[in-house]
Formats: structure tokens, sequence, C-alpha cells
């Protein structure tokens, strides 16, 4: 493939040469800049890229891959998921409120012991997935567009998620006092880099993410999610039953929704009606680096981790830099919006 490609060069004339050179600079111009930024960012405070820098970012990326992965999938099928944040919320939050030690003086539910971690977690993986089935079937049945079924279940976790902060003793409060059992198996470390600890939840990610790579790449299932994203007329028409595609690939979101949940509570310790605040924006500026097509079809999960990793390494060295948080934001949607424009201007050449 690397010959042809270079004797495919070799034969062009200056002209051809030179737009062949600007179409690359053009289509990796994010990529340039955000590399560009990064070695900047380095230059200017030389601790940006130190051992524990490094770590952090990579554990920051691992905490946000799952949910990038999920969205990722309603990506491929030209949709996307607003709910995914407030999932995640409402996930960490139920994982926090079973899992706090038991005679904890805040505890939320004081007569109910901490349960056991696998039941925890086969719970919330439950609840994601159903919320992540309520808008597939929603999308595929009513053929209305995810981003209106996704609009409305966001505002229907996030008022469950209130209701759920007021149950209990909790009274709308931040829920923490958790289980060392549950800080340790996610938090906790078995190995270090550079004398600083990797988070086991960093292994889980990498484990998930190859079954996640499995389900995309080794089965009929991952072949007709690409199929659907292309052309769901076409698919059809070849025996592919859509409907039910789009429902796993919902379904599947939602899984990793509540992964995300399960780690992020843990992780931060606290958790309360702001918990997964806008975490779907972050997962969708990472698709959309990675190169994850909003014209359906196209996507890769190594460009999925290439993407939540700049992303973390960009936004990691805009702290080390002083910048202000609110700023964070702007930033942020000016690089969806440019990623945006750059796939469409992708896909608009192709045809």
């Amino acid at each position: 493939m690397k010959i042809k490609c270079i004797e495919k060069i070799k034969s062009m004339d200056k002209h051809e040469r030179r737009v062949w050179v600007s179409e690359l600079l053009i289509n990796n111009s994010l990529y340039i800049f955000l590399v560009a930024a990064i070695i900047l960012i380095q230059c200017l405070n030389p601790r940006f890229l130190s051992w524990s820098s490094i770590i952090n970012i990579i554990s920051l990326s691992a905490a946000n891959l799952p949910i990038a992965l999920g969205i990722a999938g309603a990506i491929i099928l030209t949709g996307t998921d607003l709910s995914a944040g407030r999932i995640v919320g409402l996930v960490a939050c139920i994982s926090a409120a079973l899992l706090q030690t038991t005679g904890y003086a805040g505890k939320m539910f004081p007569s109910l012991a901490t349960l056991p971690i696998p039941l925890v977690f086969l719970l919330v993986i439950a609840i994601g997935a159903l919320a992540g089935f309520i808008n597939g079937y929603c999308s595929a049945t009513f053929h209305l567009h995810p981003f209106i079924v996704t609009l409305s279940t966001q505002l229907i976790v996030y008022g469950a998620l209130l209701l759920f902060l007021m149950t209990g003793n909790n009274n709308g409060q931040s829920i923490s006092g958790l289980d060392p059992s549950y800080t340790n198996f996610i938090k906790g470390s078995v190995f270090s880099l550079g004398g600083t600890p990797i988070p086991n939840y960093v292994w889980y990610v990498i484990a998930i993410t190859a079954i996640v790579w499995v389900i995309w790449n080794k089965t009929a299932f991952g072949k007709n999610m690409f199929a659907v994203g292309s052309n769901p007329e076409a698919a059809n028409v070849s025996g592919v039953n859509v409907k039910r595609v789009i429902i796993l690939v919902f379904t599947l979101a939602g899984i990793l929704y509540g992964v995300t949940g399960f780690i992020e509570a843990a992780r931060i310790g606290s958790n309360s009606a702001a918990t997964g605040l806008n975490y779907e924006l972050d997962a969708i500026a990472a698709c959309v680096i990675g190169g994850v097509s909003f014209v359906g079809g196209t996507g890769k999960i190594g460009g999925v981790i290439l993407g939540v990793v700049l992303l973390r390494l960009i936004f990691v060295g805009l702290t080390f830099l002083g910048i202000d948080a609110n700023m964070q934001y702007i930033i942020k949607g000016l690089i969806i919006l440019i990623a945006c424009a750059i796939d469409m201007r992708k896909y608009l050449v192709k045809r």
C-alpha cells in the first residue's frame, strides 16, 4: 500500500502534487494544530510532559474513553447522544449511594448495608443498558432523529437523578463516604510508572476497549452497524435488520455509560446532580477529532482513543498554562466546530 502511494505521488505533476499536499494539510489541520499546541505548552511549562502529568493524562483519558466509545457508535449511525452525561451522573450517584460505608454519618440509606461491588456493577450496567435501549427503540421504532430522542431522555434522566438525590436521608446533598473496598477497587494501584501509580480503572478500561474493538470489527453486528451508518436503505435491502442494529448500538452505548458512571463515582469520591454534566461534549469532541464521521459509516476504535488522549492533553495543558476553566468551554466548542467542518469538507470532496 505504501509503495503504491509513493508511486502515485511520483506520477503527479507539480500542480497535482501541490493540490495533494494542500488537501493533506487541510484534512489533518486539526491534528497538526493539536500537536503544535502540545509542543508549545511543553516549551512554556516543561513539567507538562513529566511522568506524573503523563499518568494523569492517561488516567483522565481512560475515565472518558468508555463514554466516547458509546457516543461513537451513535455517530456512526449518523446520530448522536445528548443524554450520555446525565446517564453517567445517574449511574454514578446510584453506585455511590449503594456503596457508602456502613455506619457513615451521612449515609443515604442508613438501614442498608454496603452491597457487594459486583452486584452494584451489574445493577448500574442494567440501568445504563435500559436507558440506551429506550433511546435506540424510540429512534428506530418512531423514526425520530437521535438528537430529539436523547434530548428528551437527557431531561428525563436528569429529573430522575434529582428525585433520587432527595430520597433517604440525603435531601439533595452530595453523596460521599464511599466504602474503601470500592475506592480501592477503582483508584487503587498495582503498577507504577516513573514512580507514579497507575489507577486500576485504567486496566479495566483497556479490557473494555478491547471487547468493543472485537464487537466492532469481528462480529456480524459490527459490520451491520457500519452498513446501516453508511446507507440504511441499502443495508435493509441486503437483509440487515436496521431496527435491531440501531437498538443494539444504543444499548451498547448505555452499557458503556454505565461503566463510565461506576468508575466516575469512585474516582471523584463525592457525587451530586452536577456529576456527568457536559461529559457528552468532551466525548463528541473526541470522536470527531478521532475521525468518527457524522455523515455515517466511518469510525475506528484507534481514532476514538487518539481523539480522547489528544483532547485531554490539550485541556491538561491549558490548566498548566493557567487558562481560565470557563475559557476552556469556548476552546472545546471551537474544536468541535472545526473538526466537523473538516469532516464535512472531506465528505464533499469524496462526492
